[in-house]
């Protein structure tokens, strides 16, 4: 059973920069692809970012691409963002998922197994 606990969220100006941890307890991530999605009131949680655990691929949202990234230690997943927009406002959530994943299907949340709580990040203008 992976536990994850997600910190770093905050309130920061537009064109600030946060930097989000998830730490997995109970297992490392050992498999697959790890996985930062956000919700924003009244709106799906959508994919931002993935890390695949063997090779380091990395997959972004287009939203992001270019201002955020992701990284990766054997138990910890890093989302660093960058000029952040008001638009960036969201609850972050990390996830682990734990089956075999392409570029496509790496955006899908339901395929996401385990979850953390979320961190919110807000962004003001």
């Amino acid at each position: 059973q992976v536990q994850l606990v997600e910190s770093g969220g905050g309130l920061v100006q537009a064109g600030g920069s946060l930097r989000l941890s998830c730490v997995a307890s109970g297992r490392t991530f050992s498999t697959y692809v790890v996985g930062w999605f956000r919700q924003a009131p009244g709106k799906e949680r959508e994919f931002v970012a993935a890390v695949s655990t063997a090779g380091g691929s990395t997959y972004y949202a287009d939203s992001v691409k270019g201002r955020f990234t992701i990284s990766r230690t054997r138990d910890t997943v890093y989302l660093q963002m960058n000029s952040l927009k008001p638009e960036d406002t969201a609850v972050y959530s990390c996830a682990h998922r734990t089956s075999p994943f392409n570029s496509m299907n790496v955006r899908t949340v339901r395929l996401y197994n385990y979850w953390g709580q979320g961190t919110q990040v807000t962004v003001s203008s």
